[in-house]
C-alpha cells in the first residue's frame, strides 16, 4: 500500500462532535441556572450602593482614569452614543453564540474547550455577585456618569425596582467583557489565519463600551480578566490546527528493460 492510500492521522480535532441535542439542553440549562442565581441577588440596593461608593473610592486611590473620560468620548453625538448603547445591547449574547456554534461545527475539541471555560468563568462570576452585590457607574451619583442607555436609547433594562429579567446590581465583573476576551482568545487559538489577532478588537471595543455607557467600572473589567485567566490556567486550550503536511508519494523502483535482459544472462 502507497503512501496515498493510507489512512490520514487522527488530528487535533480528532474527538467526536458531542452530541447537539445534549449541548443544546446543557447550555440552556446553564443559562437558566444563571438568570436564576442573578436573581438572588436582588433586594440588595443598599448593601450594592455601598460596595458602588467602595468601589469608586478604590478606583481612585489606585489613580485609575476617570470613567467620564471615556463617556464623552460619546457624547459628541448622538448617533456614535445610540451605536454604542446599541453594541451593548445587541451584540454580547449573539456574538458569543455565535461563537460557539461556529467551534461546535468546525473546531469539536476547542467547542468543548470553550464551552468548560466559558461555564467556569459564568459560575464564578454568579459567586462574585451574590457574595458582592455593585451598582453600576450609572446609578452612582458621586460618579456624575450619564445612563446614556436611558438618555439616547436603545436600553435592555428596565427600572430596577420592577426589572424581572435581569439583576442590575451584578456590575463586578463584567461578563460582558469577560465573554467577549473569551471570544478573541477562543478564536485565535482555534484559527490558523495571519488575520486572527484582529479578534482582540472585539473585547477592546466592549471595553470601551461598557465603560463609556457608565454599566461597568474598569474594576469589573480587572475582575473578569482575573477570572478568565484564572479558568485558561485551569483549562489550556487544545493545540491550534495545522496544515497537513503533504507526505512525499514513494515510488516502487522498476527495473529497466535492458537490466530485465542483463538478469536472464
Amino acid at each position: 500500500m502507497n503512501a496515498r492510500s493510507d489512512p490520514a492521522k487522527a488530528g487535533p480535532d480528532a474527538p467526536a462532535r458531542p452530541p447537539l441535542v445534549r449541548e443544546l439542553l446543557l447550555v440552556a440549562g446553564l443559562f437558566l441556572v444563571y438568570k436564576f442565581g442573578r436573581h438572588l441577588a436582588t433586594g440588595h440596593t443598599a448593601e450594592a450602593f455601598r460596595n458602588a461608593r467602595h468601589v469608586w473610592y478604590w478606583e481612585r486611590t489606585l489613580l485609575l482614569p476617570d470613567e467620564g473620560g471615556v463617556q464623552s468620548l460619546f457624547l459628541h453625538g448622538d448617533t456614535l452614543v445610540h451605536v454604542a448603547n446599541t453594541y451593548y445591547a445587541a451584540v454580547h449574547f449573539p456574538a458569543t453564540v455565535a461563537f460557539l456554534v461556529w467551534l461546535y461545527l468546525r473546531r469539536p475539541a476547542h467547542y468543548v474547550w470553550a464551552r468548560r471555560v466559558l461555564a467556569a468563568v459564568t459560575g464564578a462570576a454568579l459567586a462574585l455577585h451574590l457574595l458582592f452585590p455593585l451598582a453600576p457607574p450609572r446609578m452612582l451619583t458621586a460618579a456624575g456618569l450619564v445612563d446614556t442607555a436611558r438618555v439616547y436609547g436603545p436600553s435592555v433594562y428596565g427600572p430596577p425596582s420592577t426589572d424581572e429579567l435581569s439583576n442590575q446590581f451584578a456590575a463586578m465583573p463584567s461578563l460582558h467583557f469577560g465573554w467577549a476576551l473569551m471570544l478573541a482568545v477562543g478564536l485565535i487559538a482555534a484559527s490558523r489565519s495571519g488575520l486572527r489577532w484582529l479578534w482582540l478588537l472585539h473585547p477592546l471595543v466592549t471595553l470601551l463600551v461598557i465603560v463609556g455607557t457608565a454599566n461597568h467600572y474598569w474594576l469589573d473589567v480587572f475582575a473578569a480578566a482575573a477570572l478568565l485567566g484564572l479558568a485558561l490556567a485551569a483549562r489550556p486550550p487544545p493545540h491550534r490546527p495545522r496544515c497537513a503536511l503533504r507526505r512525499p508519494s514513494v515510488r516502487r523502483a522498476v527495473p529497466r528493460e535492458h537490466e530485465l535482459v542483463g538478469a536472464g544472462r
